[in-house]
């Protein structure tokens, strides 16, 4: 069914928690799975003015990436890390399209009911309305 699974990544809670749904899911349909962390990138600045700090950050986030993929309980899974610049939902649907991704598996947080509207600029509200295959968000 699905072969090709996307999971973004910002490292916060409820990652984990969508890598192993997607773990889970590979293992039974004999899918790859892409992990993905995006570096935002600093509006109306050049990437060689920050290429350092850019640098520093790439570091760290394939360190964490693969303290993710290391806690996987799923055998026989492959996983691969990716990490990438750009606005955050822009490039998660670029990422999309150029992979042939077929399913999105992402945490989301929980809306408030006193306070709805503040759920509707979130990176998982973007991609799950712009993303142009299944996405999955995990609680």
């Amino acid at each position: 069914m699905f072969k090709n699974i996307l999971v973004p990544t910002e490292f916060s809670d409820g990652d984990n928690h969508a890598l192993d749904i997607a773990a889970k899911l590979a293992s039974m349909n004999r899918a790859k799975i892409s992990l993905l962390h995006v570096i935002e990138i600093i509006a109306n600045a050049t990437f060689e003015e920050f290429s350092d700090f850019y640098q520093n950050l790439e570091k760290k986030a394939s360190k964490d990436l693969g303290r993710m993929i290391d806690r996987v309980q799923e055998p026989h899974v492959e996983i691969a890390p990716e990490v990438i610049y750009g606005n955050r939902a822009q490039e998660i649907l670029r990422f999309v399209e150029e992979r042939n991704i077929d399913l999105i598996v992402m945490k989301s947080h929980r809306i408030d009911v006193e306070d709805r509207a503040q759920g509707w600029g979130t990176i998982s509200y973007k991609v799950g309305i712009l993303a142009q295959c299944p996405v999955m968000l995990v609680k």
